[in-house]
């Protein structure tokens, strides 16, 4: 296992290229069962979620072949497996979207309940729901979902009780190849959701009014073979950012979609970050100054996406004033705060609200990452310290950022990868 090592007080200058989507490379992979041609994806990072939904689909049989360029084709015509194994699925929660499209084309799934980072209860309910209005037979034995259908899906009005991407992206790969059509109210809408719907039209799908929470699918008897390219990581976006805005620095994001950024675009801005952005580029650039500290409260797309506030809360922890973060998602996602307080932060949890007061800085300490995002937050922290901060059990944000010290080294950063002790 390793640690990174980091010695702060270094402003980030430069630039830094942003990588695939792991949340639209993970469902899309998954989508590429629907079709039994072969699908060429390009633009995928190189990830261990990534690592381990491939070797998920090797397991079921699955053909896959990577080039050079991380470029992955996948063929599925191959798979002789239904079953997604518990030593698989355990480490992360997206393999739960393997479920829809075997039990749509092959009318048969069994997939263990997966795991994921620790930041809070994220139940399956609404994917079995839905998947039981279309007329799947589930049972949970042993761990395991166990679906199956007699014939055709077939095509249902679905009303989610609440909002989920997993739900939504799970409901939308199964009605593809449904019988008639189907309906999925509050649906979700993030960026991610619009990426998967257009792949999966690329392959002959028949999806309507993505990007809003009605989404409606045309089943059809097959698809076909194709080539798509994942979007740009707008979380790896927002986190570099973050870190040029916490530092002082400036820094260029290219091969970024500003338009899947917005709100944490505008959060920047209030922290009194000067923002330049084309079309496939966003600099930010700080002049040096402290930032200005901010309110954020997470929401649903287009609200501020909860995958952001731990980096935003470190902005907050070195900036002017006291600005509050609450988290209204997950019920268990300030997992960073104590770590970020033993390196002097002074942040109080009242609730699923972090009360951060900026302090003039912070100091390098050993810490210890909890989830993906706080490991993130907790890098950005050891960059604004003074000496030297260790941040351990790194696995998880390997498991969401491509070479990130490389990246930071980049553009300044003094970090290293070291193996821990």
């Amino acid at each position: 296992m390793d640690k990174l090592v980091i010695q702060g007080g270094a402003r980030l200058e430069g630039e830094i290229w942003i990588s695939g989507s792991k949340n639209a490379a993970l469902p899309i992979l998954f989508a590429t069962l629907l079709t039994d041609q072969k699908v060429t994806l390009s633009n995928l990072p190189h990830l261990q979620d990534i690592t381990t939904t491939i070797a998920l689909l090797g397991a079921l049989g699955v053909t896959i072949s990577i080039d050079d360029n991380m470029q992955i084709t996948v063929e599925s015509g191959s798979l002789n497996a239904v079953t997604a194994p518990y030593d698989l699925v355990k480490t992360m929660r997206a393999s739960i979207l393997v479920l829809g499209p075997l039990l749509a084309k092959y009318g048969e799934a069994n997939v263990s309940f997966p795991g994921g980072c620790a930041i809070g209860s994220r139940p399956v309910d609404l994917h079995l729901k839905g998947l039981e209005a279309m007329g799947a037979e589930i049972e949970v034995d042993q761990g395991y979902i166990k679906a199956r259908t007699n014939g055709r899906l077939k095509g249902a009005n679905i009303l989610m009780d609440v909002v989920s991407v997993g739900a939504t992206e799970n409901l939308m790969m199964a009605a593809a190849l449904a019988e008639g059509t189907t309906v999925i109210q509050n649906a979700a809408r993030e960026p991610e959701i619009v990426d998967l719907a257009r792949c999966m039209n690329a392959l002959g799908a028949k999806v309507e009014d993505f990007g809003s929470n009605t989404l409606t699918i045309h089943g059809v008897e097959k698809m076909t073979g194709g080539e798509y390219s994942i979007m740009p990581d707008r979380i790896e976006t927002g986190t570099f950012l973050a870190a040029a805005a916490a530092t002082g620095g400036r820094i260029k994001t290219t091969k970024a979609d500003p338009t899947s950024l917005e709100a944490v675009l505008l959060k920047l801005k209030e922290t009194g970050a000067e923002i330049t952005q084309g079309d496939d580029w966003i600099q930010l650039d700080m002049k040096g100054k402290r930032p200005k500290a901010i309110n954020i409260k997470t929401a649903p797309y287009p609200g501020f996406p909860t995958d952001m506030q731990a980096q935003l809360s470190v902005v907050n922890a070195v900036a002017e004033g006291t600005g509050r973060i609450t988290e209204t998602i997950f019920e268990n996602r300030h997992m960073q705060v104590q770590e970020l307080n033993r390196m002097g932060a002074n942040i109080a949890v009242e609730g699923n609200t972090a009360v951060v007061t900026g302090v003039d800085k912070l100091n390098g300490a050993p810490v210890m990452a909890s989830d993906l995002r706080a490991s993130a937050a907790l890098v950005i922290a050891g960059m604004v310290a003074s000496g030297e901060t260790a941040v351990d059990r790194i696995y998880h944000i390997d498991r969401g950022y491509e070479c990130i010290e490389e990246k930071l080294r980049q553009v300044g950063a003094r970090i290293r990868r070291v193996p821990s002790k």
